[in-house]
């Protein structure tokens, strides 16, 4: 009599950001996906993404790993292998937490503009680590676009005193532009995440 094998969802980590980011590790693996979604000549805002993920204990997560989804600048998602290759700018990015100081995140990317179904600019966020039987899911919303941040359907149907935890902060620095954003898995304002 065979037996199946666990699947990732089926088992407590940590080991999603190893086989998924194994460059970013220093295995001689390659990978799809990373951390910069765009090229430096890709159009529109370059921006950096950033922050971290805590757990129930206010301990920043070292073993986690975040996927990401987003739109371009203009709102539209890649159609084609050919138009990412013409752009630079793939949509989807993942990045590990277990190699920047303090078990940071950091994407390098563009600022998404609004998609064509009204919905303010945001970035559509995936997290997967230890103690998680399932990867949990979330948004990225920006703080200097209020007005559109008011109009979302989504972002409007979230309590309004836990809206704050989807709304990334915008610091200016000589480098360029950063938005911080850092997941709350447990406690006191803790993340949203939705159901999907």
């Amino acid at each position: 009599m065979s037996r199946t094998g666990q699947t990732p969802s089926q088992t407590v980590g940590p080991f999603f950001a190893y086989g998924l980011v194994p460059q970013q590790y220093g295995y001689e693996l390659s990978s799809v996906f990373g951390a910069a979604l765009a090229r430096p000549d890709t159009p529109g805002q370059a921006i950096r993404l950033s922050g971290q993920i805590f757990d129930g204990n206010h301990d920043a997560i070292g073993d986690a790993l975040i996927e990401i989804r987003q739109a371009d600048s203009q709102g539209a998602y890649p159609a084609s292998p050919t138009e990412v290759q013409a752009t630079g700018f793939t949509g989807f990015g993942r990045c590990g937490t277990g190699t920047l100081p303090g078990n940071a995140y950091e994407f390098r990317t563009i600022k998404p503009g609004a998609t064509a179904d009204g919905q303010a600019p945001h970035i559509d966020v995936i997290v997967s680590m230890r103690g998680l039987l399932s990867h949990v899911f979330t948004r990225i919303y920006f703080s200097d676009e209020a007005p559109a941040n008011a109009r979302d359907p989504v972002l409007q149907s979230v309590a309004p005193q836990r809206r704050k935890t989807l709304i990334a902060q915008r610091i200016d620095e000589a480098g360029g532009v950063t938005y911080r954003f850092d997941i709350r898995m447990q406690g006191d304002l803790e993340t949203v995440f939705f159901d999907v």
